[in-house]
């Protein structure tokens, strides 16, 4: 492989130590070259500009710049990849990057030396390798982008009536934050029905997520610990380090929690909320998966077809990674393709689009 095909990333951290721990990872990826480290953001962004790394790995807490200023200037003077690592007390500092144009994040390694640290360089090396089917103009749409407002239904030959769905699910994973924030914050009144939400994110991090969605969405979010009843206007999320099913429970169908194994290759699970909502709500599940790397939800959104829901996939015109759509897309399962700013209206409206009578699979590429 020649150096043209590695993926080239530049490392930001004031810490000596992290430096050479993020740096030590990275370089045990053959496809991955580090090529440059800085200490702080004024160095970060000189870097930036004479090197022009395909990633940057960034701590925000930095002297003389920090890491937001840094992510404000790189977005409007070479607008690249950047892959926050941070600590867990910071949660909302991340957030606030997600909003400036990072496109994702992971837990910082500390000092110490721990078991963890297979679990991060590995969740570090996949986010880096997804890096090659991140779409850069993609995030810049979204921060650019006006605050959603959510049209009114517009009745069209193009539109089908589905039945009403209850029980929304949604999947997300890399630009998943701010797409949720996005579709959550269309909607003018909550409609009349309850939201469980599946975004990989690490623990420590989902608690947060879900204030920040409840304090700026029409909805009542929180981070969901078990046996919560699902009630309209209600959004539940999937708290890291479990995945989020539902269960019947003294007449009625409940949330429940199962810890993640060390062998789940995605966290919270996409495919185990689908499936789960799939047998409690059949034919009255909507199910959304939005941008992400891998494919989880495809097997959910399977579960999903069989039982009699709809499934509604995120279009490439707008996401900022194209791997869980696409490979929900390419089950034949999904029922409409929709670019992010329509998905709210469907859901709102409970109507789905026909594609014109062009296969929704065809549309991946």
């Amino acid at each position: 492989m020649s150096s043209r095909d590695l993926i080239r990333v530049l490392v930001i951290d004031d810490s000596a130590f992290s430096r050479q721990t993020i740096t030590r990872m990275l370089r045990t990826s053959p496809l991955v070259e580090v090529v440059g480290v800085a200490r702080d953001g004024e160095d970060a962004l000189r870097k930036t500009l004479e090197l022009g790394p395909d990633l940057i790995t960034l701590d925000l807490e930095m002297p003389r710049m920090d890491g937001f200023t840094f992510l404000r200037l790189v977005m409007n003077k070479r607008p690249t990849p950047v892959l926050v690592i941070s600590g867990r007390a910071g949660e909302q500092d991340v957030f606030k990057a997600l909003d400036l144009g990072a496109v994702d994040f992971i837990a910082k390694p500390d000092s110490r030396a721990t078991p963890e640290l297979a679990t991060i360089q590995s969740e570090l090396i996949r986010k880096v390798h997804a890096t090659r089917d991140l779409r850069i103009e993609k995030v810049r749409d979204r921060i650019e982008a006006p605050p959603p407002v959510l049209p009114r239904p517009r009745p069209t030959t193009d539109w089908v009536q589905v039945p009403a769905a209850p029980v929304v699910v949604i999947g997300s994973s890399t630009g998943g934050p701010s797409a949720l924030m996005q579709t959550l914050a269309a909607f003018s009144d909550t409609p009349e029905c309850a939201f469980l939400i599946a975004q990989h994110m690490p623990k420590g991090f989902t608690k947060g997520f879900s204030e920040r969605l409840d304090r700026l969405t029409p909805f009542f979010v929180r981070e969901a610990s078990g046996g919560e009843p699902l009630v309209a206007g209600s959004v539940w999320v999937a708290p890291g380090g479990h995945h989020l099913e539902l269960e019947s429970r003294g007449g009625r169908v409940v949330t429940r929690l199962c810890e993640v194994a060390a062998s789940d290759k995605y966290s919270p699970s996409v495919d185990r909320l689908f499936e789960s909502a799939a047998k409690h709500f059949g034919p009255q599940l909507l199910a959304v998966v939005l941008t992400g790397m891998g494919d989880d939800g495809r097997r959910g959104v399977e579960a999903v077809k069989r039982a009699g829901g709809t499934v509604i996939a995120e279009s490439e015109e707008t996401a900022v990674i194209f791997g869980m759509p696409q490979q929900a897309i390419r089950t034949g399962c999904v029922d409409c393709v929709l670019p992010l700013g329509e998905i709210p209206t469907a859901i709102q409206s409970g109507l789905a689009g026909d594609l014109s009578g062009t296969p929704p699979g065809k549309e991946a590429r």
